[in-house]
This record gives structure tokens, C-alpha cells and sequence, in this order.
């Protein structure tokens, strides 16, 4: 079955994190042009200090109204210490509970690599994370839309 991804009706939220501004910046752009490519309008951008900030943003998102769906950005680069692994499992748990908790849909478009190559080849013109979590947004988003009615 082919998903759902006309976004002509829907409003979307994109959040950011500045950490890794240049692997993150990459993501909105390919979000961005995944979303205007299944017509969605002008999504609203929030810029956060890192990956650990999009969960309370996402939710206060969510709980504000007015968002179909949310897409969160960051990268996260393994580094020296374990770190890297408590920002990547925290940020994607807390993401997860925002959307059991409000039935908003937030896609996550947060990477975790082991450098930034790895980072930079996930976030390019052909192959870009930002504008697979957009796709997911819109689908999710119109599929809890045709269950819920």
C-alpha cells in the first residue's frame, strides 16, 4: 500500500537542534524540500540548543495545537566518552513519550553516528534523514487523521 503523503492540508513543526549546526542545517533543508514537495506550506522552524532540548520543545508544541505533526533534527557524534549514548536513547525516548502522551505524531530525524563523515553522508542531497523524517510526518499525520476521523 503506498502511504499518504499529501501534505496540502496540514501543518507541520520542524525543531531543530544547533549542536552540529552544519550536519543539522543540512537536515532542515532536505526536510524542508520533502515538505514542499507534498505541498506543505511554510512549516514553522524552532532552533534548540541540542538533541536533549527537542522533547520538552516537541511537547510544548504539541500541547499548544495547531501542529498536524512534528519533525525533530539533531546529530549526534560518538565522541570519547558514553555521553553520545545517553543523548541518542534519552532525546528519542522522550520524543517517543511526547507522542504516546498527545497522539501528535513526531518524526524523528536524529542521527547517531560514529563521526562526521558519517553525519555528512546521512544529511546530502541524495541521501538525507531530514527529508525522511518530513515524509514520515506527513504520513503519520494523515493516517492517524483517517482513523481518528
Amino acid at each position: 500500500m503506498e502511504p499518504d503523503l499529501d501534505g496540502g492540508d496540514l501543518r507541520i513543526a520542524i525543531v531543530v537542534a544547533r549542536l552540529n549546526e552544519d550536519v543539522t542545517r543540512r537536515l532542515l533543508r532536505g526536510a524542508e524540500d520533502a515538505l514542499r514537495k507534498h505541498a506543505v506550506e511554510d512549516a514553522d522552524v524552532y532552533w534548540v540548543p541540542g538533541a536533549l532540548d527537542l522533547p520538552v520543545t516537541a511537547l510544548a508544541l504539541a500541547e499548544k495545537g495547531g501542529h498536524d505533526a512534528i519533525v525533530c533534527l539533531a546529530a549526534t557524534i560518538r565522541g570519547e566518552t558514553f555521553q553520545f549514548e545517553v543523548v541518542a536513547m534519552q532525546s528519542a525516548a522522550g520524543l517517543m513519550q511526547v507522542q504516546l502522551d498527545t497522539g501528535v505524531p513526531i518524526a524523528l530525524g536524529v542521527l547517531t553516528t560514529e563521526d562526521r563523515d558519517q553525519a555528512l553522508a546521512r544529511s546530502g542531497l541524495k541521501n538525507n534523514k531530514g527529508a525522511e523524517a518530513a515524509e514520515v510526518a506527513i504520513e503519520m499525520a494523515n493516517l492517524l487523521r483517517s482513523i481518528q476521523g
